[in-house]
């Protein structure tokens, strides 16, 4: 006889459609939490600490960029879907920009997007690029988005490490290429270190992915952000580089305006179409008053963030010479742009153990370098740029304070 098959009666049904529909998707499960709203918990939660966290500078945005973002409500267009690809008034002010700061003159070759956000410029390019099983080389440390949104487009990262000052290894690099690596990322300055890669390096890098056929997707959210001697260089400014070089920027740190989510990309002319279909499906539009407000932005030019650079060098120094009072437990490779340092801990204790400790026993938070993909050893992005100076330096007293106190306890 054939086995006899039971029906659900409707509330064991109910229970297995209700299964099914709170089971998260696979995909997701294998992306790591974004770490900087945990420890942002834990700062609310502890009242007084003072936060080197969160990579956000603590001067707003022009004033004529508010200005500008209010005015242009005024104009009933300016309520409904615009260019997916950006207002061409906007679009127009990043050419002169990429050319005047970048050395890189927009041609027939290129494609040039207003995304809402160097996030999403990033996804953009990602999704236009890569399918899924692709590999994306990551060095490290990496910028923890980065490597959640290979993830989620269900590629594999390729994590290949830098060397002790966190520069790249090029030879590393080439030699992490397989038949399924579709692109090697870069960043500079780099989040979360504060290396700024030489010249040579990111043309050694592009030249790479030139000869393998690969992209090269480089991050210069920071590029304003250097000191010293250091320089910042655009890899699409190579020449013949187009093809296969795709550049991310970002309003968000230059001018103040994390919150009003403009970034932009400039990529390979053939990729257009499918970072069109992308974004329209994922926004639309950039957001109408944040563009009115980026187009006012950049009319002050990078001069407006140059003007509050002193003031992150002075902190900057007063960072590395409280530093050096506790070279003992940790080093702390140079950082000559952005405005983080990236500390290497000697001790067994785990990074957000020790994160944990700062926050409650001495008030200071910092995020742990497993966020970055440095999972060998203890690592501490400490970031100094939301910060004015008394309070910048009130917090690394804490912090090397407290590193005293909690690692030699520990390593006894």
């Amino acid at each position: 006889m054939p086995p006899v098959k039971r029906r659900l009666d409707r509330a064991e049904g109910s229970r297995l459609r209700y299964a099914l529909m709170t089971d998260v998707s696979k995909r997701m499960l294998g992306v790591q939490s974004p770490v900087i709203p945990v420890v942002g918990t834990l700062v609310r939660d502890n009242p007084g600490t003072i936060s080197l966290g969160q990579g956000i500078v603590h001067y707003p945005p022009p004033t004529e960029a508010v200005e500008a973002a209010a005015a242009c409500t005024a104009d009933p267009a300016n309520h409904i879907y615009r260019a997916v690809d950006g207002i061409p008034a906007l679009r127009n002010a990043l050419r002169a920009k990429l050319a005047d700061d970048n050395g890189l003159v927009i041609g027939d070759e290129h494609g040039l997007h207003v995304c809402a956000g160097g996030n999403m410029a990033f996804m953009n390019g990602l999704l236009a690029i890569a399918d899924p099983g692709n590999e994306i080389i990551l060095p490290t440390p990496y910028y923890f988005n980065h490597e959640m949104a290979t993830v989620m487009a269900s590629c594999t990262p390729i994590t290949v490490a830098t060397d002790s000052n966190y520069m790249l290894q090029p030879d590393a690099i080439a030699a992490a290429i397989t038949p399924r690596t579709r692109a090697v990322v870069t960043v500079s300055p780099n989040n979360p270190s504060g290396a700024v890669y030489p010249e040579e390096m990111v043309r050694e890098v592009n030249r790479i992915c030139r000869d393998n056929g690969l992209y090269h997707i480089h991050d210069e959210a920071y590029e304003y952000f250097t000191y010293g001697a250091a320089r910042h260089f655009s890899p699409g400014s190579i020449q013949d580089a187009a093809p296969y070089t795709i550049s991310l920027y970002s309003l968000s740190k230059a001018y103040g305006m994390a919150g009003w989510r403009m970034g932009y990309m400039v990529y390979p002319a053939h990729l257009h179409e499918a970072i069109r279909k992308i974004q329209d499906t994922i926004l639309i539009c950039p957001p109408i008053p944040s563009q009115y407000a980026a187009l006012a932005a950049l009319g002050m030019g990078r001069a407006y963030c140059e003007n509050w650079l002193e003031e992150y060098a002075e902190v900057r120094t007063v960072f590395k010479q409280a530093m050096a009072s506790i070279d003992n437990i940790c080093d702390v490779p140079n950082a000559d742009g952005a405005f983080y340092f990236l500390l290497r801990v000697h001790t067994d204790m785990d990074a957000m153990t020790l994160v944990q400790k700062l926050v409650l026993e001495h008030a200071v938070a910092a995020i742990p370098g497993s966020a970055f993909g440095l999972t060998n050893g203890c690592y501490l992005r400490v970031a100094y740029g939301a910060l004015r100076k008394d309070s910048a330096i009130e917090g690394v007293q804490r912090l090397t304070t407290g590193l005293r106190a909690l690692v030699s306890s520990s390593n006894n």
